[in-house]
């Protein structure tokens, strides 16, 4: 997007997305008191009082205050972006709790355009996961569905390299800015994913990984596709909490069994009891989006 082409409130927000002390819940406070008052300028007392921060005024204040239009101009320039006022911008996220006010991309944005479908699990998959995949993925995106997940090891990357090999396409979304690769075992992938597929971030440019990164990451992956499907997830995984996620905005959920013994699946068999669809067959996915 032109920088100059924003509005005052995307401005804004663009300015808060770099500032320190101030979470996606008070951006999204100044947004309604804008759409409220219609305010012109917001100065970081404002904003503190708006968004009602309280523990990190100082570290708010003093990063608000260093950021200027020039240097948010600058540090813009080479990355791609949406805001929620885009049209670009995914409406499947907006019907989220508090969406990403910013997203920013490196690829094909045009892939979201396509009806999508996440494949997440484990980072330490085995043999089978990567059997699955082989077995699943091939099919489906001949739909063509395009795929998402987290760019992460074992699951994730077995499913954007598969999709790959079969000719679809995927989508990636990342914790952290798309100048970073976390892990480093899938540099390869992201470079070719940023090149020729859809990288996606609601953090900019230098932004590092931290921990409660994860799941507001994967709360943009079970929010952009239309259903979910969990493999080889054990009971305390970062994939149930993309699976309950996308329960609660209303999507599919499939699951995909696994051996009983190490508990290397144990998630995935405690959201089959709990009413996820039991995958055990491409058909199994196919026959409940029937529309797509």
């Amino acid at each position: 997007m032109n920088y100059e082409e924003l509005s005052t409130i995307e401005k804004t927000i663009l300015k808060l997305t770099y500032c320190k002390g101030i979470d996606l819940i008070g951006k999204w406070k100044i947004v309604k008191f804008y759409e409220k008052f219609q305010a012109e300028t917001f100065f970081a007392d404002d904003v503190i009082q708006i968004a009602q921060i309280r523990q990190y005024k100082n570290l708010f204040r003093a990063s608000f205050q260093a950021i200027n239009d020039d240097w948010l101009q600058e540090n813009l320039q080479n990355q791609q972006y949406v805001t929620w006022l885009s049209p670009d911008y995914p409406q499947e996220l907006l019907e989220l709790p508090y969406p990403p006010l910013v997203i920013f991309y490196a690829g094909n944005l045009s892939l979201l355009d396509y009806p999508r479908l996440a494949f997440v699990g484990t980072r330490q998959a085995t043999q089978y996961s990567a059997q699955v995949i082989q077995k699943l993925l091939p099919t489906i995106v001949q739909r063509p569905f395009v795929i998402v997940s987290g760019l992460a090891k074992g699951v994730d990357r077995m499913s954007h390299e598969m999709t790959i090999r079969s000719g679809g396409l995927t989508i990636g979304v990342v914790g952290c800015g798309l100048d970073i690769c976390y892990p480093r075992e899938v540099l390869p992938l992201f470079g070719e994913m940023k090149k020729n597929h859809l990288v996606l971030s609601e953090y900019p440019q230098k932004t590092p990984i931290k921990k409660h990164h994860f799941p507001m990451r994967n709360r943009i992956i079970a929010g952009l596709s239309k259903a979910t499907c969990v493999l080889e997830a054990k009971e305390r995984s970062g994939s149930l909490i993309t699976a309950q996620l996308a329960l609660d905005y209303g999507k599919e959920v499939f699951a995909i069994p696994g051996e009983i013994l190490t508990g290397q699946s144990d998630g995935c068999h405690r959201l089959i009891q709990d009413g996820a669809k039991c995958v055990i067959s491409v058909q199994d996915i196919l026959e409940e989006l029937p529309n797509f």
